[in-house]
């Protein structure tokens, strides 16, 4: 007797229709033939299940909190983070929590299971990681958070950020921060990535820098940031985030810069939905994009996986906890339409982002954990182009969310009485 079955699924890498049989938290067996008793029996009927999906880089600290102490006129980065200052001083853990919590049970229900949030430990007090520590207790049973101790205001740049980052990983967060290029030069940029590798390589912990999260083409700190995970051996544990100084380097610099970085075997973790919200907006025109170099790092074999970023927060006015959002956006702005491509984007959303976040696998196969989300699509291409409904959300065998299928009903006269958007598309094998 097997606790869940689910019949006539497709996974993302085009095997299917098969049977997916769970017990115990665990994928007993996957297959065509897979039959037998079930407690309970999904009927996938041709339709994708995936991997959960995997947010490498976020702010929970600061989700839903748009407003608050007022809006963000101009739109930047900069007026974001001068919001930022003037919110944290009234921040109670509290409040961190609740909206943390409100922002986790939308992640399930979009079959959202793995977030990497950053913490801001610039002051004292830390009201974010004392919330989010809790927070993480909270969501353990359904969501993995990792949390990044994180120095929005600059490692050097603001006072007691050092002791407060220290402090911040002795109370249990996961993960070493730093924002180099706001540091208040570019050789304190620099020495704040060594610090910052150096105490991860002490502790054993991994690194993710938001690093030249700038229009500036002179903003190089991923170089440093390259030499220092190959010098100490750190390599997919570090992330890169953001990285949207790329955008501007020139292409000498950059074939010599990318390389270095897939030596390194550290991550990138782009954020298409804030990158191109927030950078460019100096320029005229031509406009730039403001997202890195995807297509050229993914070439050279580097891991890149999309983040979410922010949420209604001093950033950014919208965000859903969608991944396959994240996803479609970043087809758009790379811009990347060949099949390969536009497949490879569902992959950064879920096993990329995973890899990045040092996570387990999550590839379903028998013995895997049972952790997985049926959408109302018939591949990863479809599920990105539709942002398909999550009709299940599963972990550990236990079904934690479930959407009704998104279907239209018509009223025309001499057409169909619904439409199903899923079903407009073209036939499997073009």
């Amino acid at each position: 007797m097997f606790d869940l079955l689910i019949k006539e699924a497709v996974l993302p890498d085009g095997r299917g229709p098969v049977n997916i049989a769970i017990k115990g938290g665990s994928i007993a067996a996957i297959g065509q033939n897979v039959q037998g008793e079930a407690v309970e029996v999904i009927a996938a009927s041709g339709q994708l299940v995936s991997p959960p999906f995997v947010d490498p880089h976020f702010h929970m600290d600061a989700t839903l909190s748009l407003g608050l102490p007022r809006m963000n006129q101009s739109g930047t980065l900069l007026e974001g983070i001068a919001l930022w200052g003037e919110l944290k001083p009234t921040l109670t853990v509290d409040a961190v929590v609740e909206r943390a919590l409100r922002y986790c049970d939308l992640a399930v229900a979009q079959g959202l299971l793995s977030i990497r949030s950053h913490v801001d430990v610039s002051t004292a007090p830390l009201t974010g990681v004392e919330a989010l520590l809790e927070v993480r207790k909270k969501v353990a049973p359904y969501i993995d958070l990792q949390l990044v101790a994180f120095p929005q205001d600059g490692l050097f740049r603001a006072k007691g950020a050092s002791e407060n980052l220290l402090r911040a990983l002795d109370m249990g967060v996961d993960v070493v921060g730093g924002i180099p290029h706001f540091e208040r030069t570019m050789e304190d940029g620099a020495r704040s990535v060594k610090w910052l590798c150096e105490i991860a390589a002490d502790r054993g912990l991994p690194v993710d820098l938001h690093c030249d999260e700038s229009d500036d083409p002179l903003s190089r700190h991923v170089e440093t940031l390259a030499a220092e995970t190959t010098r100490l051996g750190l390599g997919g544990r570090v992330v890169a985030s953001h990285v949207t100084a790329m955008h501007s380097y020139d292409n000498y610099y950059a074939s010599k810069l990318i390389p270095l970085i897939a030596e390194s075997g550290m991550h990138v973790v782009p954020n298409p939905l804030i990158n191109i919200t927030l950078q460019g907006r100096s320029d005229t025109y031509p406009r730039r994009r403001g997202l890195t170099r995807v297509q050229e790092l993914r070439a050279a074999g580097v891991n890149v996986a999309f983040g979410q970023d922010c949420a209604m927060d001093p950033w950014y006015p919208l965000g859903s906890a969608d991944m396959l959002e994240v996803a479609h956006m970043g087809v758009h702005a790379v811009p990347m339409t060949s099949r390969e491509a536009m497949s490879w984007a569902f992959h950064s959303v879920t096993l990329g982002g995973a890899a990045a976040m040092g996570l387990p696998d999550p590839t379903l196969r028998e013995g895997g954990s049972a952790n997985m989300v049926l959408l109302q699509a018939r591949d990863p291409i479809e599920a990105v182009r539709l942002k398909a409904t999550r009709l299940a959300v599963i972990r550990g065998g236990k079904v934690l969310s479930r959407t009704a299928p998104r279907i239209a009903q018509l009223s025309l006269e001499g057409r169909p009485d619904s439409v199903n958007p899923a079903e407009y598309a073209p036939p499997k094998d073009t």
